[in-house]
């Protein structure tokens, strides 16, 4: 409170209310509001709330009007002598400057308190602050190690891949590879059984409108033989039954040196 306000505060602990109407001033320079003045010194013997001074003196606690009438001002100090008003007016004065430097060391204190607590505050922040970027450094660098690891794996995901699609590459190849050496063979088999086949199989003969003649197989012969120049592209339907009677399958490996007949 600075010397310019014109009120006071009341003493109490917890109260710390602008008083204002009657208030409660006692011996040892202290102010209650009339709620609590009324309530601490309704019994005997009073004791004061702000300092535990006993005040049993009669005068030693007063109930005063802070905004007298006029009339009050106008007579409470007549017919006394000039040095006992102003001796009067000392006291008050002392009061009113008691409370203000009270009221000055209570606020210095609270501000103290309240930089006390803005320093800790601060001190635990930092703290805290402090914690939280060791553990993001060490979010960040495991993220960087994280991200390398991935790269690891995706660079090995991608050389598998391509050995894989290498040897799907390879697979089909080879697929092709064997399906028409299979083909060939079946054909060559087909032809060397219908030729070494005994008589009563062999292949009656038949005149065409060319009056050329030719064969005609008992067997259920390909109702379709291409023979290019290349000799892979080779379509046949052949009756399982027939087929395996006079020729085997090889591995693509030995389809070149063995011959797929049935020998005689």
């Amino acid at each position: 409170m600075s010397l310019c306000e014109d009120f006071l505060l009341c003493n109490f602990p917890k109260c710390r209310a602008k008083l204002s109407g009657f208030a409660w001033v006692t011996a040892c320079s202290h102010a209650f509001c009339d709620q609590h003045g009324s309530g601490e010194f309704s019994h005997s013997p009073a004791i004061c709330p702000a300092c535990s001074s006993a005040l049993s003196g009669k005068l030693d606690i007063v109930r005063t009007e802070l905004a007298p009438s006029e009339e009050y001002k106008a007579m409470v100090l007549a017919g006394l002598r000039p040095e006992i008003v102003l001796d009067i007016s000392a006291r008050a004065l002392a009061f009113w400057t008691y409370q203000v430097h009270q009221e000055r060391l209570f606020q210095e204190y609270s501000l103290s308190r309240a930089e006390t607590q803005v320093k800790q505050a601060e001190k635990l922040l930092a703290q805290q602050s402090q914690s939280r970027e060791l553990e993001l450094s060490a979010m960040r660098g495991e993220i960087s190690s994280l991200k390398k690891v991935m790269e690891e794996y995706k660079r090995k995901y991608s050389e598998v891949s391509e050995r894989l699609m290498e040897r799907n590459r390879q697979y089909q190849k080879l697929q092709g590879l064997y399906d028409s050496l299979r083909l060939r063979n079946m054909v060559v088999g087909e032809r060397e059984g219908i030729r070494f086949a005994p008589p009563e199989f062999a292949p009656a003969r038949r005149q065409d409108n060319t009056g050329m003649e030719g064969h005609h197989s008992t067997y259920n012969s390909p109702s379709f033989l291409g023979t290019g120049s290349e000799g892979n592209k080779i379509f046949s339907t052949l009756e399982p039954d027939h087929t395996r009677s006079f020729f085997r399958f090889n591995s693509p490996a030995n389809s070149q040196s063995h011959a797929f007949v049935r020998k005689q």
